[in-house]
């Protein structure tokens, strides 16, 4: 039996990834910073359930200890847990805005609670036969997209989301050297119907957690320290 944990999967992306691995024969759990939503979304699905905030320390090492306690290894970790960071008025912070005050929100949460999970739980990988990490990031992490005047990445204009994203995916590269036993990949979902673009989105859950699900099952010969949509490898 495959045991995975997904975080920020009560809603969204996290949630339709868990719908899809649960429906393959995994053992989800449903990480959550909200218990009740947590819990109500693992029961709706099947799953299980374990609270975790990636931004607070103990908590995450709270729910490596409960993950280890149930059956001592993990075989796939979904970073998925993010924000983006908009206004109130559900804009996107301008450049002459950024300061490091609303920039430091999105790299504790996407990139410093990336490397707090995956730190945490890298014990727990290392006693599967064939461990997975995938890192949900975006095609605004490519440099080689955003620069591309052609391609819509280059018309985002803040700066947060995107460096925090680009971060993630130096986090990949990183550890997927370092770990050569794990299969460490990085994700585009594409720009998907959810709460962290304010629903502004132009696809479905359904088809923005196609890639997340396919890499959550590659095998110990798949790829590792790659970058990927659903149509293949995404550039730097």
């Amino acid at each position: 039996m495959t045991t995975t944990l997904i975080t920020g999967a009560n809603k969204g992306l996290g949630r339709e990834t868990a719908r899809r691995l649960v429906e393959a024969g995994h053992t989800v759990y449903i990480g959550s910073r909200d218990a009740e939503r947590g819990r109500r979304t693992a029961q709706e699905l099947g799953a299980r359930h374990v609270v975790i905030d990636v931004t607070d320390d103990e908590s995450v090492a709270a729910a490596a200890r409960t993950v280890e306690a149930d059956g001592g290894v993990l075989d796939v970790l979904v970073n998925n847990a993010g924000v983006e960071g908009r206004t109130a008025d559900n804009g996107i912070v301008a450049p002459a805005d950024e300061t490091v005050d609303t920039l430091r929100p999105l790299f504790e949460t996407n990139v410093f609670g990336t490397l707090r999970v995956t730190h945490a739980f890298l014990p727990l990988l290392n006693r599967s036969a064939a461990p997975v990490i995938v890192n949900v990031a975006s095609g605004l992490a490519s440099m080689a997209l955003i620069t591309d005047p052609a391609a819509p990445a280059s018309f985002y204009p803040g700066i947060a989301y995107p460096a925090s994203k680009t971060a993630v995916n130096m986090l990949t590269v990183q550890y997927a050297k370092a770990f050569p036993n794990i299969r460490v990949n990085s994700v585009e979902p594409g720009f998907t119907k959810t709460d962290l673009n304010g629903n502004s989105g132009t696809q479905t859950v359904e088809e923005g957690a196609e890639i997340i699900v396919r890499m959550a099952q590659v095998g110990p010969e798949g790829p590792t320290g790659g970058f990927f949509d659903a149509s293949g490898p995404v550039p730097w």
